[in-house]
């Protein structure tokens, strides 16, 4: 059942946070369904600009709809994620999302401000959900790519002033989270005053932490054994997922810790089986491990247990 954000983050809101998952082909969103049914847990799919230029947005459209009649138990929303103000607008216009995020986290203040309230005003009048961005997390994310030294967090003052302006649905903000996987240096972690304040002054408000894999060490182990090159990598501490939900946190975006599965279980399968050519063995091991991925993931953002709760919640 597909549903918007906003419904999702009116259950989760205080209480849990939604996991915001990345998916780019058929064996990422079947392990993506199987996991968050396991784990019984409502989830937010998200399709990012390359991922729909990467074959078709139609052929990934068509994947998710055969998975929502494979799965009808699952409550998820489809949600663009990075969206520019054009992509923003073919997605409202597509009739198949249930939510937009518009990223002109870039540009100045106004000029953000300008630029999110017409997507915000697009996608409202057609009942859809926007997702805006005030901040900029450093790393690099497909298009996104901000250096260390240019990375800004959210200032909460304007955090309240620009929701204000723009009417925005909920607001990423930039708290201490970073694109990709090699993520922080020393001890840096989540600005949890940051948060407090932003939440002080949008009491009720969704927000939303972009940024916010773990970068699990023993896949980055691994993945290093079979071949790769990932020294240095590091993410955010998945048991402070809980605590940024309880101030407010409705949404939390998971894209590179996916990959890192991907990369792992494809790179040990073809050293320990180097006569093998077949794509679908290493496929179907994925799906496995990505599935027990999300679910454990799931656990640490209290989602885990909440989807009759949810889906009755969302008839309502």
């Amino acid at each position: 059942m597909i549903v918007t954000t906003k419904e999702l983050f009116k259950h989760a809101y205080g209480k849990y946070a939604i996991g915001a998952y990345n998916i780019n082909n058929m064996e990422q969103c079947m392990g993506l369904f199987r996991g968050n049914i396991a784990s019984k847990a409502p989830f937010i799919i998200q399709i990012s600009k390359g991922a729909r230029s990467y074959t078709h947005k139609l052929m990934l459209e068509g994947i998710i709809r055969a998975a929502d009649q494979i799965f009808p138990e699952a409550v998820f929303a489809v949600h663009l994620d990075h969206g520019d103000e054009e992509s923003c607008m073919d997605c409202i216009n597509s009739g198949f999302y249930s939510s937009v995020m518009i990223d002109a986290s870039s540009k100045p203040f106004e000029e953000n401000v300008a630029i999110t309230k017409r997507v915000v005003e697009a996608a409202h009048a057609k009942g859809l959900v926007v997702e805006a961005e005030l901040g900029q997390l450093g790393g690099v994310e497909e298009h996104v790519k901000v250096s260390e030294a240019d990375a800004k967090l959210t200032n909460p003052e304007d955090a309240e002033k620009f929701v204000k302006a723009t009417g925005c649905d909920s607001l990423a903000c930039a708290i201490g989270t970073s694109h990709g996987a090699f993520k922080f240096t020393g001890t840096q972690g989540l600005h949890f005053d940051v948060l407090t304040e932003i939440q002080n002054r949008l009491p009720g408000f969704p927000l939303v932490m972009h940024g916010s894999s773990s970068v699990p060490q023993d896949e980055v182990r691994r993945i290093n054994i079979a071949g790769g090159k990932l020294a240095g990598a590091k993410g955010v501490d998945a048991d402070q997922f809980l605590p940024a939900a309880k101030l407010g946190v409705t949404k939390i975006n998971i894209d590179t810790d996916g990959r890192l599965v991907w990369c792992r279980v494809h790179r040990e399968h073809f050293i320990l089986k180097p006569e093998d050519f077949d794509l679908r063995p290493a496929g179907k091991e994925f799906m496995a491990a990505y599935a027990d991925f999300i679910a454990d993931k799931n656990v640490k953002l209290g989602s885990a247990g909440q989807l009759d709760a949810v889906r009755e919640a969302c008839k309502k």
